[in-house]
C-alpha cells in the first residue's frame, strides 16, 4: 500500500512516499469479503425488485390475489382427507393423493374455466373408467396369454383416436381437456388392472375410487369457485369488449387530431397521450382472450345482469367488427408517421371537415360503448350516427373540390421577378403545368380522407353489431338522459366525457 507522508522544514515542503506491502492472505479474505458484500447486496436488490413487481401486479389487479388464497384454501380443505383418520380410511392414501392433483389441475382463475376443466374431467375419468372396465372383462374371458394382447390393443386404438379427435376444432374447443384425461385415465386403470388382480383387486375398484375421488375435488373446486369471491368470465368479456370500443374511440380522435394539429397540442413525450393513441392495438391484440372468454362464458349459470342464455357469442361478432375498424386505424396512424405530408395550403383546406369526421365517428363508438356497458338501449344512436354520415358526406364533397388546388396561389415575389418571366417563357408548356401541379402534396391527404370513410363504413358495421346484441340480450330501452348521466357518474371508469371533450375540440378547431 503506498501513501503520502509531508514534512515542513524551513518553509519547504517534502513528500516522501511509504510503501506498505500486505501480505498475501489478507488481499484474499479481502477480495472475497467484497465480493461477498456485493453478492449479497445484488441479491437483495433483485428480490426487492421481484416484490415491488409482484406488489404492482396484485394492486393492478386483484382478482389475481384472490384466485390464489381460493386455491390455498381448496388445497388446505381436500388435505384433510390425507390428515384426519375417519376421512384418510374412507379414500385411502392413492385416492388422497388423486384429490390433491385435481384440485391444482382444475381450478382456473374463472368460473367458466374451472366448470369446463371440471365438466371435462369427470366425464373423461367415468368414460375412460367405463370402457377400461369392459375391456378389461372381455381380456380376462379370452385366457391369460391373449389378455395382455388385448389391453394392449384397446389402449393403442383409444388412445390414437382420442388424441387425433383433440384436432377436431369444435372438440378442442369444448373438450381439449376431457380427451386428454380419458386417454390417461384409461391407460392407468388398464395397465393397473392387470397387475393388481394377482393381489385380490379388481379393476372395478380402481376405476370406482379414481372416479370417487376426482368428484370430490373437483365438487370442492366448484363450491370454492362460485361462493368465495366468483369471478366470472362472461363479466371479463363484458367489461373488455366496451374498453376496447372506448380505446378505439380515444384512438380514432386522436390520430386525425394530431395529424393536423402537428402535435403542438398532442406532446410526443406524453405517456398518457400516447397510450391513448396506441389504444387500437388492444384491440387488435385481444381476439385470442375474446374467444377463450367468451367459451368460458357459456359455462356459467345466471349471474348479475347475465342471464343464463345470454348471447355471448355475439361479443366475439363485436370484436371481430372492431378489429376491422381498428385496421383501418393502424393505417390511419402510418399516414401520421409517413414523410410523405401534404403542404399547409392543402391541409388547411379540409382539415375542419375531417376533424368533424373523426369527432363524430368517436361520438357514435362511445355511445355504442355505453350501450353496451348499462345494457340499456341507446336513444341518441340514431341521431349520432345520422351527423356521422353527413359529415362523411361533407367531406366527400369537399374532395371533389381538391382538383382546383393543383393550381395554387403564385407568389407575388416570384412573379415580379424578371428571371422567373424569362424562365416560363424558355420552359414548354407541359412542363409548365408538371411545376404547378402539387400531385404529391394531394395523394397523402386523399388517402387520409379515403380512410376516414372507410372507417366510417367499418363503424356502422360495429353499430349494427352492437343493435343485434342489444336485441338479442333484451337491454333496457334508456329513459331519459338524467339516468344516462347519473350512469356515467357512476360507473364511468373507463369512458371519458363525450360532450366535455366535444366543446374543448370544437373551441380548437371551429367546424365549418
Amino acid at each position: 500500500m503506498v501513501s503520502d507522508q509531508k514534512e515542513v522544514s524551513n518553509g519547504l515542503e517534502r513528500r516522501i512516499k511509504v510503501v506498505e506491502i500486505l501480505d498475501p492472505e489478507a488481499k484474499t479474505s479481502c477480495r472475497i469479503l467484497i465480493s461477498r458484500k456485493a453478492f449479497i447486496v445484488g441479491l437483495a436488490s433483485k428480490v426487492w425488485k421481484f416484490l415491488r413487481k409482484a406488489w404492482d401486479i396484485g394492486v393492478d389487479d386483484p382478482k389475481k390475489v384472490i384466485h390464489g388464497l381460493k386455491v390455498g384454501m381448496a388445497l388446505t380443505l381436500v388435505s384433510l382427507f390425507y390428515y384426519m383418520t375417519p376421512l384418510y380410511d374412507v379414500v385411502g392414501q392413492v385416492a388422497a393423493l388423486w384429490e390433491i392433483m385435481t384440485v391444482v389441475v382444475v381450478f382456473e382463475n374463472t368460473v367458466g374455466a374451472t366448470l369446463s376443466k371440471c365438466f371435462n374431467r369427470i366425464c373423461g375419468t367415468f368414460l375412460a373408467g367405463f370402457l377400461a372396465v369392459g375391456v378389461q372383462w372381455v381380456a380376462s374371458k379370452s385366457g391369460h396369454t391373449i389378455e395382455p394382447i388385448i389391453n394392449g390393443v384397446a389402449v393403442f386404438l383409444l388412445a390414437s383416436l382420442a388424441t387425433f379427435s383433440r384436432f377436431i376444432p369444435s372438440v378442442k374447443a369444448w373438450f381439449d381437456y376431457g380427451a386428454m384425461i380419458f386417454v390417461l385415465t384409461f391407460s392407468l386403470v388398464s395397465i393397473s388392472g392387470f397387475r393388481v388382480a394377482e393381489m385380490a383387486v379388481t379393476v372395478l375398484v380402481v376405476a370406482r375410487q379414481r372416479l370417487f375421488t376426482i368428484v370430490i375435488g373437483t365438487v370442492l373446486c366448484i363450491i370454492i369457485s362460485m361462493l368465495v369471491c366468483p369471478i366470472w368470465a362472461g363479466q371479463d368479456l363484458h367489461t373488455l369488449i366496451f374498453c376496447n370500443i372506448d380505446k378505439l374511440a380515444d384512438s380514432l380522435e386522436g390520430c386525425v387530431a394530431k395529424y393536423f394539429k402537428h402535435g403542438d397540442d398532442l406532446d410526443d413525450g406524453d405517456k398518457e397521450c400516447q397510450k391513448k393513441l396506441q389504444g387500437y392495438k388492444c384491440v387488435l391484440s385481444s381476439k385470442a382472450t375474446e374467444d377463450s372468454l367468451a367459451n368460458f362464458a357459456t359455462w356459467e349459470p345466471a349471474h348479475g345482469r347475465f342471464n343464463f342464455r345470454h348471447p355471448w357469442k355475439q361479443y366475439i361478432k363485436i370484436g371481430e367488427s372492431m378489429r376491422s375498424c381498428a385496421y383501418c386505424i393502424d393505417a390511419l396512424n402510418g399516414c401520421i408517421n409517413s414523410e410523405n405530408q401534404p403542404s399547409e395550403y392543402v391541409k388547411m383546406h379540409i382539415s375542419n371537415v375531417c376533424l368533424k369526421v373523426s369527432f363524430n365517428s368517436s361520438d357514435v363508438i362511445r355511445e355504442l360503448a355505453w350501450t353496451i356497458k348499462t345494457m340499456k338501449k341507446s336513444s341518441n344512436i340514431d341521431f349520432l350516427v345520422g351527423d356521422m354520415n353527413k359529415a362523411v358526406q361533407e367531406l366527400q364533397f369537399n374532395l371533389n373540390a381538391l382538383p382546383k388546388l393543383f393550381n395554387p396561389p403564385s407568389k407575388p415575389e416570384a412573379a415580379e421577378t424578371p428571371e422567373n418571366k424569362t424562365t416560363e417563357q424558355l420552359q414548354p408548356a407541359s412542363k409548365a403545368v408538371v411545376t404547378k401541379m402539387p400531385i404529391m402534396d394531394i395523394i397523402p391527404l386523399v388517402t387520409l380522407t379515403s380512410l376516414l370513410i372507410e372507417i366510417v363504413t367499418r363503424i356502422n358495421g360495429i353499430v349494427d353489431a352492437v343493435e343485434e346484441l342489444a336485441g338479442l340480450a333484451e337491454f333496457k330501452p334508456a329513459s331519459n338522459d338524467k339516468c344516462k348521466k347519473d350512469d356515467d357518474q357512476l360507473n364511468n371508469n373507463c369512458l371519458p366525457d363525450q360532450q366535455k371533450d366535444k366543446d374543448t375540440m370544437n373551441k380548437v378547431f371551429p367546424l365549418v
